[in-house]
Parts: C-alpha cells; sequence; structure tokens
C-alpha cells in the first residue's frame, strides 16, 4: 500500500521500533551501509537496554525509548548528551510524530506495536511495517488510517516485500492479479508426522533451517502460524481476496513469494534468505541503493521444490484463511491466543502440538464482531490472552 513518500533533503531519518530484535539489528546494518541515505532519528527497545545504549552511542539518535522502567532503571547510561532519553512505551507513539521522522521501521514483536503504528500513520509517516500483527489485528483500521492519511505502508517481510515488487510497474487494477503465492520453509518439522509433533522441544522450535529470528516468529515458523499470519497480513495489504492468496512449501527460501497474473505469467523475486534486503528496499523505495545482502549467484547449479502444505498435520493455515476470511475481531483474537500460547510454550508450560488447538479453542468459544472499533480490539485481545490461560489451566 503505498501513496508519496515524504524525504527530507535526500536523506531518509528513521525511526527503529524494537530496535535491539533481529529486524531492528538488521535495519541499523543497513544504515550503516547506506553511505549517508539514512538517518537513524529514534530508537525504541524493551528491555535490552544494554544494546539499545550501545546503539544510541553509534548512531546518536535525537531520542531514545526503553519500555521497561525497571531495566531502565538498573542501567548505568551512556547515551550521547545530545540524545532525549524516555523511559516507558507510552512515549512512543508520541515521538514517531514529530517532524523530524520521515520513515518509522515497525519492528515490535506482537500487539504491542499496533499503536505506535497509527499514531505514526496519523501524522503521516511512511511504514516500513515489519510488524505483521498489526494488519493481522486490525487490518481495516489500519489501511484506512493509511489511505486517509496518504501514508505509505511499505512490507518489510520477505514474502511481503517479493509480492510487492512483483506488483511494480502494473498498469491495470487488482483484476490482473489472479493469485498471491506466499512461499513457506514448511519450518524444522515439514517432514515429522503427528505423532513426532507431540514430543517437539523448545530447543528443536528454535532451530529453524533458513533464517535467523526471534523465538515468538521461530516457533510461529515451525507451527506455520507465522504462514497463517501472512495470510491475513496480505489480505489486508494488498487488498485481496483470501481465496486469491496460495501457500506453497518451498524448503531452500530462496524464491520468496509470486504473483500469478489473469494472462498466465508468474513474476517471483528471488534471492537467498537475508532480511537485510527487503528492509533495505522498504527504506530506499522507489529506489534501489547497492547492498551488503547476500547475492544469488543464479550460475551454480540449482534445485528449487514447490509443494503444497499438509494442511491436517499443520492445521494453523486453516486458521489463517479462516480469520482473513472473517475480518472483524478474528484476527486479534487468533494473534492474541498465539501469542500467549506460544509464551507458554517457551516456558515450559504448553506443549508444542497443543499451540493451535488452543488458539482454535478461544477463537471458537469469543463473541464475533464485525467491525470492531480500536477499544474493543484493544478489550477481545485483552480478553484472548486470560482465555487462552483458562484452556491451558483445564488441560
Amino acid at each position: 500500500m503505498t501513496s508519496s513518500l515524504r524525504i527530507s533533503n535526500g536523506v531518509r531519518r528513521i525511526a527503529v521500533l524494537g530496535s535491539t530484535g533481529s529486524i531492528g539489528r538488521s535495519t541499523l546494518e543497513v544504515v550503516a551501509a547506506s553511505s549517508g541515505r539514512l538517518q537513524v532519528v529514534g530508537l525504541a527497545a524493551h528491555s535490552s537496554v544494554e544494546k539499545l545504549d550501545q546503539q544510541a552511542q553509534q548512531f546518536k539518535p535525537d531520542w531514545v525509548v526503553a519500555a521497561d522502567a525497571d531495566a531502565a532503571a538498573n542501567h548505568h547510561w551512556s547515551i550521547p548528551a545530545s540524545t532525549r532519553q524516555y523511559t516507558g512505551g507510552e512515549h512512543i507513539a508520541r515521538l514517531v510524530q514529530e517532524d523530524s521522522v520521515d520513515i518509522v521501521v515497525a519492528a515490535i514483536v506482537g500487539s504491542a506495536g499496533l499503536q505506535s503504528v497509527l499514531a505514526a500513520l496519523e501524522a503521516g509517516k511512511t511504514i516500513a511495517l515489519a510488524n505483521k500483527e498489526t494488519l493481522v489485528m486490525a487490518g481495516p483500521l489500519v489501511t484506512q488510517l493509511a489511505r486517509e492519511q496518504n501514508a505509505p505502508i511499505l512490507p518489510v517481510d520477505s514474502e511481503h516485500s517479493a509480492i510487492f515488487q512483483a506488483l511494480q510497474g502494473r498498469v491495470g487494477g487488482s483484476e490482473e492479479v489472479s493469485r498471491i503465492i506466499l512461499t513457506a520453509s514448511g519450518g524444522p518439522f515439514r517432514e515429522y508426522t503427528r505423532d513426532q509433533l507431540r514430543d517437539v522441544t523448545v530447543e528443536q522450535a528454535l532451530a529453524h533451517p533458513t533464517w535467523e529470528m526471534g523465538p515468538k516468529i521461530t516457533v510461529d515458523s515451525a507451527t506455520m502460524m507465522n504462514k497463517a499470519l501472512e495470510i491475513i497480513e496480505a489480505r489486508w495489504l494488498f487488498n485481496i481476496s483470501p481465496d486469491k492468496i496460495v501457500v506453497v512449501v518451498h524448503p531452500q527460501s530462496i524464491v520468496h513469494s509470486m504473483v500469478e497474473y489473469c494472462d498466465g505469467s508468474v513474476l517471483a523475486q528471488l534471492s537467498p534468505p537475508d532480511m537485510k534486503l527487503p528492509i533495505q528496499y522498504a527504506l530506499s523505495y522507489p529506489e534501489r541503493w547497492p547492498s551488503t545482502a547476500a547475492k544469488l549467484k543464479i550460475e551454480e547449479r540449482w534445485q528449487l521444490e514447490f509443494s503444497p502444505p499438509d494442511m491436517e498435520r499443520f492445521p494453523a493455515l486453516k486458521l489463517g484463511y479462516e480469520a482473513a476470511e472473517r475480518g472483524g475481531t478474528t484476527g486479534a483474537v487468533l494473534n492474541a491466543a498465539n501469542e500467549t500460547a506460544v509464551a507458554e510454550f517457551l516456558a515450559g508450560r504448553l506443549a508444542f502440538h497443543q499451540i493451535v488447538p488452543s488458539c482454535r479453542g478461544v477463537l471458537d468459544q469469543h463473541n464475533f464482531d464485525p467491525q470492531p472499533t480500536l477499544d474493543e480490539l484493544i478489550d477481545i485481545d485483552r480478553w484472548a490472552r486470560e482465555e487462552v490461560l483458562r484452556w491451558i489451566s483445564s488441560l
């Protein structure tokens, strides 16, 4: 979803929300290699204050935010004297609206990133969206606000970046697009039987075969809930019917996604699995800049495999299609239930094979609202988290 980008004096000034996470760190690598095209004006993180301090010393932003007050209070800060320091996540929504910010990199994991994205959109900022939960929870609200404020949303997810790139140069409308094809690595358990999935450990779930990611998204990849959320994200980001979104398993993670047009042509974006490439494209769009990301040696011998996913072994995909089709409160409930279930799995209180059934159980019990307000979405997010814990305690 794009419109006119607002850039000052040729230098793109960015605020990185979630700067100490995997996407945030990769974003700062892109900035460091940008030959002055990018300038960091704001950094925000939750509790990794030592890393946040180091980043502030290197990039000298106008401001930093540490959301966790206890972590911030117990750290001896060495940030530059010119950098304003804030404690508490409530400051982020105000700071992203400052005139000094051109682009907001939204990389806060989970539903916590929604309000800062909405605040940035209200101010007409360009959003480089790495937080898929924002659209999963509140796709209609977010995309409507972006249109009203003429604020571009540029995808950072490798799959949605690939789709976005494959859609460039299209002259006609959405009727030209037959299908969006999301590729999935299949995660580390794509060959596992149902019985084997019952015994998956946390250590096994965190060992992704092709991508280096944070723990939550790595578990989501293992359950294929990550792809379920991406179905919902694609539905809102590209304004396409869910029945035109197809998922295929592609273990090599070289083809990041494809667009099939009405004439039968299929356009794909290929590259080695390196998040710096989609991050940079979101920050450089509509230009392309030299990149330090790994390059594809296409002249070498390649074998690229594609196969349909097993919806019975990985039922999260069914939940993704259901939420994309129903809309309303379904996405918010699915997202909140999954975040809580994954946290319980990582803490050793829920088995891997019970993550998706817990989400199914909460979805089935929730009071569906087809057109919720933001306050109602926040309320049902809270309800779903509590309901999942009740579901787990009943096992």
